[in-house]
């Protein structure tokens, strides 16, 4: 797919997410996760910001909430949004694994729609794991995987237990 193809199937993607969010609001599934005042929240795969706002609602003026995505679009989308709504708590982070955050940092790491896509899912686990900290949680949704594929998918590399299953999400642990 060439740069052209690449931009319209983001804001086509975009787009669609809004549609989404407007009959099925992103907060819902947040508050699910139990994010709280002062937390630090990586947004591995963010796409077009969908979760953005509303987490650094939840986490407030004491938290941090990182914004990882590959495609530049989904990090100046972000940006966008974080420059609109006034969120000086919201950093962005080009990459297609590493976060550059340091061990044991974030206390919730969302992992939404993102995994059935990954090149290499085990070293963004590996990655994952590192920078959560030892009581964090991997958040976890993904509409193109079963349950099956999900549990099988984060627990394999015997980095992560399945703690608890919401409604939308799958909350996973560290295991030590």
């Amino acid at each position: 797919m060439d740069k052209p193809e690449r931009e319209l199937h983001f804001k086509l993607m975009a787009l669609t997410f809004k549609i989404r969010d407007f009959f099925a609001p992103r907060m819902n599934i947040l508050k699910e996760v139990g994010i709280r005042p002062g937390f630090c929240v990586l947004d591995y795969g963010c796409g077009s910001g969908s979760y953005i706002a509303d987490a650094a609602e939840l986490v407030g003026d004491s938290g941090q909430i990182y914004a990882l995505d590959i495609h530049p679009l989904a990090i100046e989308s972000v940006r966008r949004i974080a420059s609109r709504n006034h969120l000086a708590n919201v950093e962005t982070i080009q990459s297609d694994c590493a976060t550059g955050l340091s061990d044991d940092s974030v206390d919730v790491v969302l992992l939404y729609d993102v995994f059935h896509k990954l090149d290499d899912p085990n070293s963004v686990l590996e990655e994952l794991h590192r920078v959560l900290a030892p009581d964090g949680i991997l958040s976890f949704s993904d509409h193109h995987l079963d349950e099956d594929e999900i549990v099988s998918g984060v627990t394999g590399s015997g980095l992560f237990e399945l703690s608890k299953r919401g409604k939308k999400t799958y909350s996973f642990l560290c295991h030590n």
